[in-house]
């Protein structure tokens, strides 16, 4: 797989790195930075590719903790491009959650801004990271938010069963082994109270890559998303770990919910979700990437999200 565009270099391949990571422009980037994220994500995603089930856990934890030590950009608190705060960004998660969840558990909380943000709504929250050079050191302390460290797969080694009303997660499932998906899924299920909610968000693989892979416009993830998904994949999963009930997400546009700061409630059904499963089916039968690309971001204007936006109900 090669790099469309070999001739993105200097100003512009910064400018689009920026924009993709929603860093500010004044923040000090530089196109050898981006080139040194460009070849470590690519070579530790060889890794993660290559890891066993015996060996993922460690191999996991030891490249993440590389890519934030040596990326460490990626860490700083810089802010983003266009100043959003937790409040605008994270504002449809309380109203999907509801007044009757008490305890929730994070997957992958990096830097613990909507674990941050829902902990100050009120909830009882745990985060959790598979390397400590995420999570914990990025929030302040909080009586109602504790940590924990994992394997991103089998919870129920680490928490009790039925013990949490929902576990969340944002951008995440996408970095997980493809072979353990199946195993992540099921052990969420077995750490949900019963009628709890795996509520959860991941790109989807038609508008993709969205990993490092976007800044040098390849046609698939070669970096730290080991796959990307369609809601096609994302339901059948589910439904073979026991969730009874899976539902798609619609919101007001993010831009638009900013700009106004009004909390819309989402639109959320079993419905939508086979909606958008069978729009899926019309786009996969477009050959090339590129078309079906396209073709994905003008079903946008029938309800066709960026990202999967996932409730599962136990």
């Amino acid at each position: 797989m090669f790099v469309k565009n070999q001739r993105l270099r200097g100003q512009q391949l910064v400018r689009r790195y920026k924009k993709i990571y929603q860093i500010a422009d004044e923040i000090d980037i530089s196109e050898k930075m981006i080139l040194k994220h460009w070849e470590l994500e690519k070579r530790l995603a060889k890794q993660l590719r290559e890891s066993t089930e015996d060996t993922r856990w460690n191999t996991f934890e030891k490249c993440y903790t590389e890519l934030f030590l040596e990326i460490d950009w990626l860490n700083r608190e810089i802010g983003t491009s266009d100043g959003t705060s937790p409040q605008k960004k994270y504002m449809v998660w309380p109203l999907l959650l509801g007044h009757d969840i008490e305890k929730i558990y994070e997957i992958g909380s990096g830097k613990g801004e909507l674990i941050n943000y829902l902990v100050n709504q009120g909830y009882t929250c745990k985060g959790t990271e598979i390397t400590h050079e995420r999570g914990k050191k990025h929030v302040p302390d909080h009586s109602r938010l504790s940590w924990g460290i994992s394997d991103g797969v089998h919870f129920d080694q680490f928490e009790a069963k039925g013990n949490y009303d929902a576990v969340i997660s944002n951008q995440v499932i996408e970095r997980i082994h493809p072979d353990d998906l199946l195993a992540h899924l099921q052990s969420v299920w077995l750490i949900l109270a019963d009628d709890g909610k795996y509520i959860f968000t991941t790109p989807h693989k038609f508008i993709g890559p969205s990993d490092i892979s976007k800044v040098f416009k390849c046609d698939k993830p070669l970096g730290m998303h080991l796959k990307e998904y369609s809601y096609i994949e994302i339901r059948e999963l589910l439904m073979k770990s026991d969730f009874k009930r899976v539902k798609a997400v619609w919101n007001i546009p993010g831009k638009i919910n900013r700009i106004l700061n009004i909390p819309f409630k989402p639109y959320c059904s079993c419905l939508l979700c086979s909606y958008l499963c069978a729009i899926e089916r019309i786009i996969s039968f477009i050959p090339y990437q590129f078309i079906r690309r396209k073709a994905t971001l003008v079903s946008r204007f029938i309800f066709f999200t960026p990202s999967i936006f996932i409730v599962a109900e136990k």
